[in-house]
């Protein structure tokens, strides 16, 4: 019983490796799509990741349940070089996660910017609000 839960363990980890492998691809498509401006691959994207982290999320889940009610989870249970992929793996993740954040709000302050600059240029000037008071925009009519 246990060197079965201790194999279900390590297949399962290692699903969970190929997952942050996969989700680490599907971020730098999505930001390959945001450079392109291709709207149709960013959504397809984005849903791909969707479903990835929501496996992600289960297969977590499942690896910190005990393997036996007997005997508790431990990392020990799976290979060393694979929890050291895995480790690996996620400082990745969040390194292309943290790119991602910055590329995403770049990009929303650069269409907020541009809504201003389309709104000035028709003649409706609009004052930013909030924490962003009183946001210049210079524009100039050809």
């Amino acid at each position: 019983m246990i060197a079965v839960s201790v194999k279900t363990r390590t297949v399962q980890a290692g699903e969970h490796l190929q997952l942050l492998r996969s989700l680490g691809r599907e971020l730098e498509r999505a930001m390959d799509a945001i450079a392109r401006n291709d709207l149709d691959e960013l959504e397809k994207s984005v849903a791909n990741q969707q479903e990835m982290s929501a496996r992600l999320s289960s297969l977590a889940d499942d690896l910190n349940l005990p393997a036996d009610t007997h005997i508790p989870f431990s990392s020990e249970s799976i290979d060393p070089d694979l929890m050291h992929e895995i480790r690996s793996a996620t400082g990745e993740l969040q390194k292309l996660n943290l790119r991602y954040s910055i590329l995403i709000k770049h990009s929303s302050r650069s269409i907020a910017l541009m809504a201003s600059l389309f709104s000035s240029f028709r003649g409706e000037f609009q004052e930013a609000s909030g924490a962003r008071l009183k946001q210049q925009t210079w524009s100039c009519q050809m």
